[in-house]
C-alpha cells in the first residue's frame, strides 16, 4: 500500500475543514506540511482530489470517491485502537451467559474460577437452555452454541469442533450384546433426542449407503439425561465428544462402530449480536474460553 494514514488524515481534514490552513491547524502541522502532505498523495494516486480555487477547494469526481474509501479506511483503524484499548480496561460489570446444560456443566464451569480470579469486577449470571434462545428477549450477551447456526443476524466467533461418536457402557453391551453392524442398532435400546430431529442422525451409514436416522426407544430434550442414562447402562447413545471425554477415558462409556463412524464435527460458536457494541467483559469472558480450549479441544 503506497497511501500512509497521515496522508488520509490530511485529505479528510482539508474536505471537512475547507482549507488547508484549518487542517494544518487540526492536524497539529504547518500549513506548508499539509499542502505537501496532500500533494503527495494525489502525486500516489496520479489524479486531483482538490480543485483549488482563490476562495476555497473543491472536491473533484475522484476526489469524493476516494473520500468515501479514506473515511471507512480511517473508521476501520480508529475501531481497531478502540477494540485494543478497551482490551487493557478493567472489565466490569453483568455478563450474561448461555448455554446448553452439558457444555455448561462439562466445558463452562470448570473455567469459571479462573476467569473470576483474573476479572473479580465482572459479575457472571450462568443460564441453562436446550434449545435456542432469543438473546436479545433472554437479555443475554453471549451465548455458547453447538451445531451449524441459522441466525444470520448473530456474529459468531467459532471457538472449536467436537466429534460426535456412538456409545454404550460395558454393563449394557455385557447384558445386551455388542452391535457390530449399524443394522443392529435396530434391536437395541436407543437413547435420542425429541428435538431437533437431525441430532437422531449418527454418523454411520447403512449397507445401502444412506445415513444412519435412528428412532428413539427413550428420547428427551437434554443431552446430559441421555448420557445419564447410558452411563446407567439404559441404552445406547450418539453424543459429542466435549461432554464424554472423561467417561470414555475412565471406560464408563466405550465407543461402538471405531472404524465405521463418520468423522462429523460439531462445530462450537460464541454468539452475539451484530448490532451489540462489543463489551470489554464480553471479549475477555469468550477469550478466556477459547484460550483455555485451544483450537481442537474435545477431538480425542
Amino acid at each position: 500500500m503506497k497511501t500512509t494514514l497521515d496522508e488520509l488524515q490530511a485529505f479528510t481534514a482539508v474536505v471537512d475543514t475547507g482549507s488547508i490552513t484549518a487542517a494544518a491547524e487540526q492536524l497539529g502541522l504547518t500549513i506548508s506540511a499539509a499542502s505537501r502532505t496532500l500533494g503527495r498523495l494525489e502525486e500516489k494516486l496520479q489524479t486531483t482530489l482538490l480543485r483549488r480555487t482563490t476562495r476555497r477547494l473543491e472536491l473533484t469526481e475522484e476526489g469524493l470517491a476516494f473520500l468515501q474509501h479514506a473515511r471507512a479506511i480511517l473508521a476501520s483503524v480508529d475501531e481497531a485502537e478502540e477494540q485494543m484499548a478497551a482490551r487493557r480496561l478493567r472489565p466490569a460489570g453483568r455478563l450474561r451467559v448461555d448455554a446448553s446444560t452439558p457444555f455448561m456443566l462439562h466445558v463452562l464451569v470448570p473455567l469459571l474460577e479462573g476467569f473470576h480470579t483474573q476479572y473479580p469486577e465482572v459479575a457472571l449470571e450462568m443460564n441453562s437452555n436446550e434449545g435456542i434462545v432469543d438473546l436479545i428477549e433472554k437479555r443475554t450477551d453471549v451465548a455458547f452454541r453447538v451445531g451449524r447456526l441459522k441466525d444470520s443476524t448473530l456474529h459468531a466467533r467459532p471457538i472449536g469442533t467436537s466429534r460426535l461418536r456412538v456409545l454404550a457402557s460395558p454393563a449394557y453391551l455385557k447384558r445386551h450384546g455388542t452391535p457390530i453392524r449399524p443394522a443392529q442398532l435396530k434391536a437395541h435400546v436407543l437413547l435420542g433426542f425429541t428435538q431437533p430431529e437431525t441430532l437422531n442422525e449418527w454418523p454411520l451409514r447403512e449397507a445401502d449407503g444412506n445415513a444412519v436416522h435412528i428412532e428413539p426407544t427413550i428420547a428427551s430434550s437434554s443431552g446430559e439425561t441421555l448420557r445419564h442414562m447410558a452411563l446407567a447402562g439404559q441404552g445406547i447413545v450418539c453424543l459429542s465428544d466435549f461432554m464424554t471425554r472423561e467417561d470414555r477415558r475412565s471406560g464408563q462409556l466405550v465407543q461402538l462402530f471405531p472404524r465405521q463412524t463418520l468423522d462429523i464435527c460439531q462445530p462450537i460458536n460464541a454468539v452475539y449480536y451484530r448490532n451489540t457494541g462489543l463489551a470489554a467483559r464480553i471479549t475477555c469472558f469468550v477469550n478466556h474460553v477459547a484460550g483455555a480450549l485451544g483450537p481442537k479441544p474435545f477431538n480425542e
